[in-house]
């Protein structure tokens, strides 16, 4: 089964970000993907330093990103914008699944984002997708920036229009689909 990291570059509680990954990772489930949603937050991860790492080695929490990162070939990312970029919660987190000995290659993503600015955080996508080329993840072309979130996101995290829904649920689906059909051609190539 395909295995996708449902992962929000934002930590606020009742995060948008968070309220359109989750519509997104329905869409990926919908598509037969299993997807494990972690919150960053969670994992006690502290600012990049080379030195200390050197010194100490992979905090427990990095040890235990890299290893769901590990055992999902798909990465779905929420990234809010802050001042026209992605969040150092999410670029953090990232300096350190590249670690020790750089990020797992055949990875892809596909990214999701919502502000309730008109432009929906595309400019934070736009600085996370060369990052995460450089990192040698397959970013795919389906994505999705919902501008004036607040006003499609219900307090439960529903969205109000059934547009914006297959649009954002679309994402998460083609993602799935984009890892298993990769999948199936590698088993394939293997058996031959």
């Amino acid at each position: 089964m395909i295995k996708i990291l449902a992962l929000s570059g934002s930590s606020r509680r009742g995060s948008l970000n968070q309220k359109l990954l989750d519509q997104a990772a329905l869409g990926a489930r919908a598509a037969g993907a299993e997807v494990t949603s972690i919150r960053l937050s969670d994992f006690e991860l502290p600012i990049y330093d080379g030195d200390s790492e050197a010194e100490h080695g992979l905090p427990k929490g990095a040890q235990t990103l890299n290893g769901l990162l590990a055992v999902h070939q798909g990465l779905l990312i929420a990234t809010p914008e802050h001042n026209g970029g992605y969040t150092a919660l999410l670029k953090n987190a990232l300096d350190w699944m590249s670690r020790p000995n750089g990020f797992p290659s055949g990875k892809f993503a596909a990214l999701v984002s919502a502000s309730p600015g008109l432009l929906g955080g595309v400019k934070s996508q736009l600085s996370l997708k060369i990052v995460l080329s450089k990192l040698g993840v397959h970013v795919i072309p389906e994505s999705f920036a919902l501008g004036s979130a607040h006003q499609f996101l219900d307090a439960e995290g529903g969205l109000t229009d059934a547009d914006v829904e297959k649009a954002v649920r679309g994402v998460g689906a083609a993602l799935a689909e984009m890892v298993t059909r990769i999948g199936t051609r590698d088993r394939g190539s293997l058996a031959a």
